[in-house]
C-alpha cells in the first residue's frame, strides 16, 4: 500500500459571506479577495506542510495544477516540487498530478519540466496527465471542448516520444508542428516516469490507462460512496479488456481527520471541512459542463462529473446525489433527517456521515481506511490531510497522527501484489549530496 500526501493549496482566507456575495470560486472569483501579501505565508506555509509530511514518512508528496480559483493556488505544480526536489525527504517520491498537457502548445514545455524535475530528484518523478477540468482548459486558458481530448492525445504522444527517442526528430500533428524536437534535459528513469490519469469517470479514460499500462486514479471529493460507481466500472472495463486486478493500477483520494479520539476530531476538523465544502466548491453552473467537454460514450454510461455535483451543491445548497451511490436525494434545500430535522449538506455531521471526510482515533481511521481500500480495490491512497482553511499546525499534527499510528496499521494491505507503476530512482549513494540534512535522512 502506497501512502500519498496530496495537497491541493488553497487559498485559507475566503470571507465568511463567500458563498452568498460570489457566485463562483472558479474563473471569475473576485481579485480584489486575493491577498499577495497573506498568500506568501500561505505558499510557504503548504509548502512546509508538504516537507513535514515527507519527513515522516509518507510514501509520496502530490500536487497539481489550477487556475483563476481559490480553491489551489497551483497554476505551476512544477515550482512546488522543483522547491520539494531539493529539500524533502529523498526517499520521498514526488507526484505532479499533473500538468494539464492539452493546454500547452507545444508540450515540449511539460516534457523539459518533468524531465528537470526528475534530474533534480534523482529519479522520484510521477507524472501526472490530466485532460483538466473545464473551468481550467475551456474558460481560464479559453480552449475548444470539443477539442481538448484530441489535444491531449496528441500532446501525450509528443510528451513521450520526446522522453523515448535519443534521436532529433520533427512532430507534424494537428495542432502541434515542430521541426526540431529535441529536450535536454531527459529523465533519469527509462523509459520514463510512471505516468498516472487523474480521472473523474470518463469511460475513455479508463480505457486509456488500460491500453497505456497507466495508473488510473479517482480523485473525490465526495468520498468512497460516491467513488463506487466509478470504481466498479474501472474494474470491469479492466476484466473486459483481461487486465490482471493489480490494485495498484488505481488510485483514490480520500479527506481524513485523525485525533485521539472522534470526539475531538470532530472539534478540530468541523471548520475546515465546512469552509472546504461550502466555499472552496463553490463552482457556478455556468462553467461546469460546456457542450463537448463530455463524450458520447460517457454521457451513455450515465457517469457524472463531480465539478457537475459541485455547481448543482452551489446552485441548490445541496451535494448533487444523482452522482454519489447510496446517498437519498434531498427534497429540499436542507437533507430529511430520520429524526425529522433538517441539516445542511454541508455542515460537518453530513459530511460525515456521506464519507466525504474520514474521522475519529488511529484505530477508527485504520478500520475505515481499510474496508474502502479492499472493496474499491486500489492501491495508490492519496490522503488530503491539509483542507479548507486548516492552519499549518493542525495539519501537521494530522499528518503525524497519520504518519505514526494509521499508517502502519495498514502496512499489510497488498502486499502479494507488485507495484509496478511506482518510481525507480537513482540509488542514495549516485545522488547529489543536496545538504546535511537529507545526508542524515539518507543515511537512516
Amino acid at each position: 500500500m502506497k501512502h500519498c500526501w496530496f495537497h491541493l493549496m488553497p487559498y485559507t482566507e475566503l470571507p465568511d459571506d463567500f458563498r452568498d456575495k460570489h457566485e463562483s470560486v472558479w474563473v471569475d472569483i473576485d481579485s480584489k479577495l486575493f491577498d499577495p501579501e497573506r498568500a506568501h505565508h500561505m505558499y510557504n506555509d503548504h509548502l512546509d506542510e508538504m516537507e513535514f509530511a515527507a519527513d515522516v514518512g509518507f510514501d509520496a508528496v502530490c500536487v497539481n495544477e489550477h487556475h483563476s480559483n481559490g480553491y489551489g493556488l497551483m497554476p505551476s505544480p512544477n515550482l512546488m516540487l522543483a522547491s520539494l526536489a531539493r529539500r524533502a525527504n529523498p526517499n520521498t517520491a514526488l507526484c505532479v498530478l499533473g500538468n494539464s498537457i492539452a493546454l500547452y502548445n507545444p508540450p515540449t514545455r511539460v516534457a523539459e519540466e518533468m524531465a528537470m524535475l526528475d534530474c533534480i530528484s534523482g529519479g522520484r518523478l510521477i507524472a501526472g496527465f490530466p485532460v483538466g477540468s473545464p473551468m481550467d482548459t475551456c474558460y481560464a486558458y479559453g480552449q475548444n471542448p470539443s477539442q481538448l481530448r484530441e489535444r491531449y492525445a496528441e500532446a501525450h504522444d509528443f510528451i513521450k516520444k520526446a522522453w523515448t527517442d535519443p534521436e532529433t526528430f520533427s512532430f507534424n500533428g494537428r495542432f502541434n508542428q515542430q521541426r526540431y524536437v529535441n529536450i535536454w534535459p531527459r529523465p533519469v528513469q527509462k523509459p520514463h516516469p510512471p505516468i498516472w490519469v487523474p480521472g473523474g469517470g470518463s469511460v475513455e479514460t479508463w480505457r486509456w490507462c488500460a491500453e497505456m499500462e497507466y495508473v488510473y486514479c479517482y480523485l473525490s471529493y465526495y468520498g468512497f460512496q460516491a467513488a463506487k460507481a466509478t470504481m466498479k466500472g474501472f474494474w470491469d472495463e479492466m476484466d473486459r479488456l483481461g487486465k490482471d486486478r493489480n490494485p495498484y493500477r488505481a488510485g483514490c483520494l480520500q479527506f481524513v481527520g485523525v485525533a485521539e479520539s472522534e470526539a475531538q476530531a470532530k472539534e478540530i476538523y468541523a471548520e475546515p471541512a465546512e469552509y472546504f465544502y461550502d466555499r472552496c466548491l463553490r463552482v457556478s453552473a455556468r462553467f461546469a459542463n460546456p457542450p463537448g467537454y463530455v463524450t458520447e460514450a460517457t454521457q451513455r454510461a450515465g457517469v457524472e462529473s463531480q465539478i457537475a455535483a459541485a455547481a448543482n451543491n452551489s446552485e441548490n445548497g445541496v451535494a448533487n446525489t444523482s452522482a454519489l451511490p447510496g446517498i437519498q436525494k434531498a427534497q429540499s434545500i436542507n437533507e430529511i433527517r430520520k429524526d425529522g430535522f433538517t441539516k445542511n449538506a454541508r455542515e460537518f455531521d453530513a459530511i460525515v456521515e456521506n464519507g466525504y471526510v474520514i474521522i475519529g482515533s488511529p484505530d477508527q481511521v485504520a478500520e475505515q481506511l481499510r474496508e474502502i481500500i479492499h472493496e474499491l480495490r486500489f492501491g495508490q491512497l492519496m490522503l488530503l490531510l491539509q483542507f479548507g482553511n486548516m492552519t499549518k499546525e493542525v495539519a501537521n499534527n494530522n499528518t503525524k497522527l497519520y504518519a505514526e499510528k494509521v499508517k502502519p496499521l495498514l502496512s499489510d494491505v497488498w502486499s502479494e501484489w507488485e507495484n509496478h507503476w511506482w518510481p525507480k530512482p537513482m540509488s542514495l549513494a549516485k545522488r547529489a549530496n543536496i545538504n546535511d540534512a537529507n545526508n542524515t535522512l539518507a543515511a537512516e
